[in-house]
């Protein structure tokens, strides 16, 4: 409703894990180093996990979006899976095609593409999101994947990301063979109270019509205060705050978005009690 108003092209505040808004705070720049360093040293299972709401799935979509040409991906966004149609999931995605039988034919059909991959000096990665629903027996199929190598490298790269409660279930000791296989951990914290307003800003500009002139909307230094301490930096929580704020003041016709405002929205979304 208000995007003509505040002269934006799209959404500044869109729920969706857009590559495009990906702000590189210093947690998620060194969540990026870690999955790029990964990734170079052919690390084998990497873990990345934080709260909800954290910026885990933009993350994964950006780094998807940078990685070299040589880097095969697939991306399972669901895992809600048995281990064999996991298994199709991820030949799916790598565009592995064949008649498989049984889950041995889909591990065979894998380690066949892996290694011609690996000839061709190509490196290939499996990003598994929301991980903290695979149960110990997709894990352990994780695990299996991961032993899939030549003398000097792991062919599969394998990066699992999910949720704090992810590091409960590494705990289990049925899965300890696959814990000591984790050569990368990383948890993401949320925005730091000094990236509240570059943050805000670097969404709007991405979402402004036109690069030229003053943004047609401004978040006073009071409003970004308690924007942080209303959302503790969470970024889903900050963009429905947001987004409900600009809201009202398009309603009431104001391009500049103060602690009032952000104070009554936060009551209309129900954050603030």
């Amino acid at each position: 409703m208000y995007l003509d108003f505040y002269q934006f092209k799209e959404n500044p505040f869109s729920m969706t894990a857009d590559p495009e808004f990906f702000f590189a705070s210093s947690h998620h720049s060194e969540a990026f180093s870690h999955l790029i360093y990964g990734i170079q040293q052919r690390s084998g299972i990497m873990v990345i996990t934080g709260e909800i709401g954290t910026g885990k799935t933009t993350l994964c979509r950006a780094f998807l979006n940078q990685v070299d040409q040589r880097v095969r991906t697939a991306f399972v966004f669901n895992p809600y899976f048995s281990e064999i149609q996991l298994l199709k999931l991820i030949l799916k995605d790598l565009d592995i095609a064949g008649h498989f039988k049984n889950k041995l034919d889909l591990v065979n059909a894998l380690n066949d593409f892996l290694i011609q991959e690996s000839l061709e000096g190509h490196n290939v990665v499996l990003i598994i999101d929301e991980a903290q629903n695979l149960n110990p027996r997709q894990l352990e199929q994780i695990r299996l994947l991961s032993n899939l190598e030549t003398e000097k490298n792991k062919l599969l790269q394998i990066i699992l990301v999910g949720q704090p409660e992810l590091l409960d279930r590494l705990k289990l000791s049925s899965l300890r063979q696959l814990t000591q296989r984790i050569s990368v951990r990383y948890h993401i914290l949320p925005l730091d109270e000094s990236d509240i307003g570059n943050y805000i800003q670097h969404r709007i500009k991405i979402a402004r019509i036109s690069q030229n002139g003053e943004p047609a909307v401004h978040f006073t230094p009071d409003a970004v205060q308690m924007i942080y301490r209303l959302t503790q930096g969470t970024p889903r929580l900050i963009n429905i705050l947001c987004d409900r704020a600009l809201l009202s003041g398009y309603v009431q016709e104001l391009r500049t978005i103060d602690e009032h405002l952000i104070h009554k929205s936060a009551r209309e979304i129900q954050i603030l009690k």
